[in-house]
């Protein structure tokens, strides 16, 4: 917004103003200076950029970008905040997950900048009977808990609250979250809930009512974030699940104010930092229309666990990891989250450390007391942009919604398999755009570093499987580097590619750091010294120009294949070159390149 200054006079008032039609033709000129000839009105579509769910990001956005009214923080629809002070009366709630009893790294944790806990408990977490334990040193007034437990949450909050009542903690200072969440469990499990319904899930919801601070279900949409979901996918799930809970709640007989005050959502962060932003703000607004279709719109304000995507997170090269969890951290406490749990760095490969779970919980600290991130209120609120893409997410999410409730709810929706198979299908195509880099995962399938010093840590214990996928963008290039793992552990040494630089530095730089590139990105480690005899390769590429390849192309690769190259391949989009066994070429499927690369290595 422009402010303009106490005398009324705007510094641009002697420019012309500038139309869309000025800035298309300006931008067909650049195009075509480029090699793109388009009409001047097609400029745009040609600079946009797709995004999942059908909706894309366009190069300009004006003030004729209309999207519906954001209404003011802390009213109906609640898009700018849940609350009109938003977070700025001290920074978002630092929420730190532990999955193990250890005393000692939660006080550490709490003593250093976290808020609250978030405890996974039963399988795959802490013992139930080792939550008085694991909090023996924390103030339960102080400290809110938040409980994962899946199938075991009503035995974990009977002893959480039970462990309230013997610390001798005033109701009206217990705060957190049961986390009663029985369609995310069957998500994660596939294992319906039990014969009761949700009568059980109801009885917390009343329990949980006895403490002021204290809410009984979360409606957790990781599981379906993890599966490979869009944004939108993951917000009408959300919804679906909302809505079945609200159902049960005042069905056992909560009223509905009630009832929407025990849910709490939570939501992937990511490092797509504007999208992250649009789906916070986006899912804010959808609920506040559940609350207005049940006639309570007063209570329709959504609160919001931000986790920073277990997806986006990589087991090679992990230190770029608190880059994408910075970004993540950033866009979660713009898009409005109250609480914000950041992912240690090193999360893929197992327990973490001390480092990697101070570095999470310091990212949050950095953002909020340095960067001042939570002293505005929705800061992206009025960028075009980013209203745009709130509205345009938040019918797609509700497109998704529609279609989860006439395919009979959530619950049936998961049981048929129909949610798994919309899920699979979001997935293949990005697994698409990920072989073929069209989405780069830095220091894996671009920039990977085949010497690094591997990071070890202790597994994990085993997270609840059997239902939805938990998928990884490395999963497919960490697939072919343990394959390489695996044959310098048997032999030695790595496959290995001779790479053949044909021509002066100018013309075969670019195509070799590609060819580099792309084969360590399979651990094939490129040789670009000396001759194909000296180099230990099995096979070998070539890389130029093209007019060098016209020129020199087929005698080098006959001259490779002479010397027991037993498949030559040129760094170039494909050609008619005789003996050239393939091409590799920016776009090209890199997954099948380099799993065909190793087969016929005999890498295993």
């Amino acid at each position: 917004m422009t402010v303009l200054p106490d005398d009324g006079l705007s510094l641009a008032a002697d420019f012309p103003a500038a139309t869309r039609a000025q800035w298309q033709r300006l931008a067909a000129g650049v195009l075509s200076r480029s090699g793109k000839d388009v009409p001047a009105d097609e400029a745009e579509a040609v600079l946009s950029t797709a995004l999942e769910d059908g909706l894309r990001a366009r190069p300009l956005y004006t003030a004729a970008d209309g999207a519906p009214d954001p209404g003011f923080p802390g009213f109906a629809p609640f898009v700018r905040s849940a609350r009109a002070t938003g977070t700025t009366d001290g920074g978002w709630d630092v929420r730190q997950r532990h999955v193990t009893a250890d005393a000692g790294a939660i006080l550490t944790d709490l003593e250093n900048g976290a808020t609250s806990l978030w405890l996974a408990a039963g399988p795959g977490g802490i013992p139930l009977d080792a939550l008085d334990g694991a909090l023996r040193d924390v103030y339960l007034d102080l400290a809110p808990v938040v409980l994962d437990a899946g199938a075991e949450t009503s035995a974990a909050a009977q002893e959480l609250l039970a462990l309230y009542d013997r610390r001798g903690v005033a109701p009206e200072a217990v705060r957190g979250n049961l986390g009663a969440d029985p369609l995310g469990t069957e998500a994660r499990t596939g294992a319906a809930y039990d014969g009761d319904g949700f009568a059980s899930t109801v009885a917390l919801a009343r329990l949980a009512a006895t403490y002021p601070g204290l809410r009984a279900l979360t409606v957790d949409a990781l599981p379906y974030h993890e599966a490979g979901g869009s944004a939108a996918q993951e917000l009408g799930a959300s919804l679906a699940t909302g809505v079945a809970y609200l159902r049960a709640l005042t069905d056992g007989g909560l009223d509905v104010e009630r009832a929407l005050g025990q849910l709490e959502f939570r939501y992937a962060a990511t490092a797509d930092q504007f999208l992250t932003i649009a789906k916070l703000r986006a899912a804010r607004r959808l609920w506040a229309r559940v609350a207005e279709a049940c006639g309570a719109p007063a209570a329709g304000a959504q609160l919001q666990h931000a986790v920073t995507s277990p997806v986006m997170m990589t087991a090679r090269d992990p230190w770029v990891n608190m880059l994408r969890t910075t970004v993540a951290t950033l866009a979660a406490g713009v898009g409005g989250a109250a609480s914000v749990t950041v992912l240690p760095f090193d999360h893929a490969l197992g327990l973490p450390d001390a480092f990697a779970r101070r570095i999470a919980r310091n990212t949050s600290t950095i953002l909020v007391e340095e960067s001042h991130l939570a002293r505005v209120v929705d800061p992206a609120g009025g960028s075009w942009y980013v209203e745009s893409l709130t509205d345009e997410l938040a019918r797609a999410a509700w497109d998704f919604f529609q279609e989860t409730e006439r395919a009979g709810g959530q619950a049936r929706a998961l049981r048929s398999g129909w949610t798994g198979e919309r899920l699979a299908e979001v997935w293949a195509a990005r697994s698409a755009r990920l072989a073929t880099r069209r989405e780069p995962v830095t220091g894996v399938s671009e920039f990977p570093h085949l010497a690094e010093k591997p990071v070890v840590r202790e597994p994990a214990p085993a997270a609840p499987g059997g239902g939805l996928p938990r998928v990884r963008r490395d999963e497919a290039f960490e697939a072919l580097r343990a394959r390489s793992d695996a044959h310098l552990a048997a032999t030695g040494a790595r496959p290995r590619v001779f790479l053949a630089a044909l021509g002066p530095a100018a013309a075969h730089t670019a195509r070799l750091s590609f060819a580099a590139n792309l084969f360590q990105a399979g651990g094939v480690e490129p040789v670009t010294e000396g001759s194909f005899a000296d180099s230990g390769a099995a096979e070998a590429c070539l890389c130029s120009s093209e007019a060098v390849y016209a020129e020199r192309a087929e005698a080098e690769a006959a001259a490779l294949r002479a010397a027991g190259a037993g498949h030559v391949a040129l760094a170039g989009r494909p050609g008619a070159y005789a003996g050239v066994d393939s091409y590799v070429f920016a776009g090209c499927d890199a997954v099948a390149v380099l799993s065909a690369t190793l087969d016929r290595m005999g890498v295993s």
